[in-house]
């Protein structure tokens, strides 16, 4: 199994409107791949203006049923545009790593 991690940052509405997204509209795509074994999505608060890092870790089977979700390049990140509006920044790349 393969972790596929990303991280972005949020204000303190765009983290709570990016974690809804996250359940309400990203979680039932993923769902549909085949391949696909869940997510977390973590949060950090990073000030006490309520800034807040954004992690995502999704669980995958094969790098090549991850290819079925990024495209050719698996290390690209894929933020659609509704979730990039609530985003101050987001990592252009995901990691990848072997659950051992």
């Amino acid at each position: 199994m393969i972790v596929r991690t990303w991280s972005a940052t949020a204000d303190a509405a765009g983290a709570g409107n990016y974690s809804r997204y996250f359940d309400g509209t990203l979680l039932p795509e993923l769902r549909k791949l085949p391949g696909f074994n869940g997510a977390f999505l973590l949060r950090r608060d990073l000030g006490e203006d309520g800034t807040a890092e954004l992690t995502t870790h999704t669980f995958w089977e094969s790098a090549e049923v991850i290819r079925a979700f990024t495209g050719d390049d698996i290390t690209v990140s894929v933020v659609e545009p509704e979730a990039q509006a609530m985003l101050l920044d987001f990592d252009r790349t995901a990691a990848h790593r072997s659950v051992v």
